[in-house]
């Protein structure tokens, strides 16, 4: 499913018109993503987490020169899915 095809169905199921449905959307989004930058989580309560963790830094090995190099600390966003959802999805959609 596409970003047009996303928007058309949530704008169907909430009687609004697609314009205001992707911007509503994008605002969500917008935010969503200022709170990644600033290091916050974000919890919705039937449908999962999104956390920032900071991985540390490590030392990988080049399988083909078997050089050693150092690779940074970074930031990574990750998504732990609520395990009602996770069931599901391993289940096929089944219950």
């Amino acid at each position: 499913m596409n970003n047009k095809m996303f928007v058309a169905e949530l704008a169907k199921r909430m009687g609004y018109k697609n314009n205001n449905t992707q911007r509503l959307i994008n605002i969500m989004l917008g935010e969503a993503g200022d709170r990644f930058i600033d290091g916050d989580s974000l919890q919705i309560s039937s449908f999962g987490t999104f956390e920032v963790r900071k991985k540390l830094e490590r030392v990988i090995v080049n399988p083909t020169t078997g050089q050693q190099m150092l690779v940074p600390p970074k930031m990574a966003l990750t998504f732990r899915p609520n395990t009602t959802w996770k069931d599901k999805v391993k289940k096929g959609g089944r219950e």
